[in-house]
């Protein structure tokens, strides 16, 4: 490889390391005053996996009993049909 190509490929590479960094999800650490809600998710809006489906916004229907939203901590509860475990659909 000649200087320019090594260049190249070394500001490449650092570019997609920096885009991989931000594009990380978020992890549970990073909310720490948030809890799982489930059975209030509409579709499409759903935070995470479940049985049904591999990820977020992957979620079929309305209110699905075993996909969640994150919501601030004990709020939850409060909220029609929502609980903090899943239910059996």
């Amino acid at each position: 490889m000649t200087k320019t190509n090594l260049t190249v490929t070394a500001i490449s590479s650092l570019l997609s390391l920096g885009a991989a960094v931000f594009a990380a999800p978020s992890v549970a650490a990073d909310k720490p005053n948030m809890e799982k809600c489930y059975g209030i998710a509409k579709a499409g809006k759903n935070d995470c996996s479940s049985a049904a489906h591999a990820c977020q916004g992957q979620a079929k229907v309305d209110a699905a009993p075993k996909d969640f939203v994150d919501v601030p901590a004990g709020t939850c509860e409060r909220i029609s049909g929502g609980n903090l475990t899943p239910k059996a659909s």
